[in-house]
């Protein structure tokens, strides 16, 4: 397949030759939503507005299915923000993903001579980047490492809320007015968030021992003087 300068390619079915139309879409990622524009056949399409959620990541990819033939979407690695939205399009049907550095996206804008910096024009650069330069496919993490990225940032989150409850705790121990009923429920709760944090983490230890690569890592992070377990598994969460 052919990625560059090229809005169709043609299959060979029997007798049959069919035109099957190669569509390049750009879409500039937020934190909270998406600008999309849809280029087919090198018309490039008013943007599009959605939102950053699964919820829109479903309502995109319909779009695109309605779109003939097959789609190449360009987006820029923007931290976290693009993440979920790259594994959830990888997963579509004839849909490839391509992610690039904000400075290619940045250097490929000056190269048009695009001067001015709007989320539209961005969206617009990067379905003009999916169509003139070469493609490089985005590799979905393995089933195991997102796993293991959900588990660590909700241990993160966790760990987090229990620092809030334990500051409570020692608030309410500050003064000899709070009742004993509300020092053993808050106790509870830091021993109930303990706990959880302690089944995400043998849960991690679990999936870690199914991939080979994510063990090797794990094993060389925990060699290193001064990285535990716990540690080890949030760094691994976010490779």
């Amino acid at each position: 397949m052919k990625c560059q300068g090229q809005g169709t390619r043609k299959h060979d079915n029997k007798n049959d030759i069919k035109e099957i139309a190669m569509n390049r879409i750009g879409i500039d990622v937020s934190s909270k939503e998406l600008r999309v524009v849809v280029s087919v056949n090198g018309k490039h399409r008013k943007a599009q507005l959605f939102e950053n959620t699964p919820k829109d990541h479903n309502k995109l990819i319909n779009m695109i299915h309605k779109l003939p033939g097959e789609s190449i979407v360009c987006m820029e690695a923007t931290g976290v923000h693009h993440f979920d939205l790259a594994v959830t399009l990888s997963r579509a049907e004839l849909v490839k993903v391509m992610v690039i550095n904000p400075r290619s996206a940045h250097n490929f804008s000056k190269a048009l001579l695009q001067r001015s910096k709007t989320d539209n024009i961005d969206a617009d650069v990067l379905a003009s980047y999916a169509e003139r330069m070469p493609f490089v496919e985005w590799r979905r993490p393995s089933e195991e490492a997102l796993t293991l990225r959900a588990l660590a940032r909700r241990i993160a989150a966790t760990n987090k809320i229990k620092a809030q409850v334990k500051n409570q705790l020692s608030a309410l121990l500050a003064t000899q007015e709070t009742p004993e009923v509300i020092l053993m429920h808050t106790q509870s709760l830091i021993d109930t968030l303990d706990a959880q944090i302690d089944s995400y983490r043998s849960s991690a230890i679990k999936i870690l021992n199914k991939n080979q690569a994510l063990q090797e890592l794990y094993t060389l992070i925990t060699s290193i003087k001064g990285i535990a377990e716990a540690s080890a598994i949030q760094l691994l969460g976010e490779l």
